[in-house]
């Protein structure tokens, strides 16, 4: 068939990667400082503010997003919540450890690349608002933008959700996407949260690779 003999090898993969976060410390999963760029590609710091405890992922997303994920299934959702150097904006970042093997997980992000399915606002992530901290008041009002990404060579899906730590209501919302291209003049674009969404996504993913390395079976 081409890749049967890498089949074993992928599913072990898989298992051991949703197993991998019971054994990662929190610091290497969601590392307390993270470095990206802004617009015009100026640097951009953030500082994890909150960890939520590990949960299931029920209540965890808006109806819609909960139904697109369900194929892949939730075995646990792990959370946390940052903000940039000035404390103007708040990202909540999730790792969604999925149930479902290989097959499933590429189905599904086919799905979401030809059907658009992360662009759409009915689609955004839910907050997560830690009590005391700047995203206190970060509410399903407050998404500005957001990315989702289904991964393949693990069964995890790696979302934000952004926000201004003011608690304004967003009316227009705009997917990370949209809000990181050159020229956009929305309120999310300008004031960077498309690039704080995808930065953010971008370092967790890695985070979450090099976890799983140090966790791999032995040769």
């Amino acid at each position: 068939t081409g890749d049967s003999g890498s089949r074993p090898a992928a599913a072990d993969g898989y298992a051991r990667a949703r197993t991998a976060w019971h054994s990662v410390p929190v610091d290497d999963l969601f590392p307390r400082t993270l470095r990206g760029h802004g617009p015009g590609g100026a640097d951009r710091t953030w500082t994890r503010i909150a960890v939520a405890p590990d949960s299931s992922c029920g209540g965890a997303f808006d109806p819609l997003l909960a139904k697109a994920l369900s194929p892949v299934g939730c075995k646990r959702l792990l959370r946390a919540t940052y903000t940039d150097a000035t404390s103007t904006s708040v990202t909540t970042v999730g790792l969604l450890v999925a149930k479902a093997g290989p097959g499933t997980m590429r189905g599904l992000s086919e799905r979401f690349d030809s059907e658009g399915l992360g662009e759409r606002a009915d689609l955004m992530p839910r907050p997560y608002a830690a009590k005391g901290t700047a995203a206190a008041d970060f509410g399903d009002a407050q998404r500005a933008s957001w990315r989702i990404k289904v991964l393949t060579d693990a069964p995890a899906v790696v979302y934000t959700v952004t926000g201004f730590a003011d608690g304004r209501k967003v009316t227009a919302p705009q997917p990370a996407g949209e809000a990181t291209r050159r020229g956009a003049t929305t309120a999310p674009a300008q004031a960077g949260l498309g690039h704080d969404a995808r930065g953010i996504a971008d370092e967790i993913e890695r985070a979450f690779h090099r976890a799983l390395a140090k966790t791999e079976a032995p040769r």
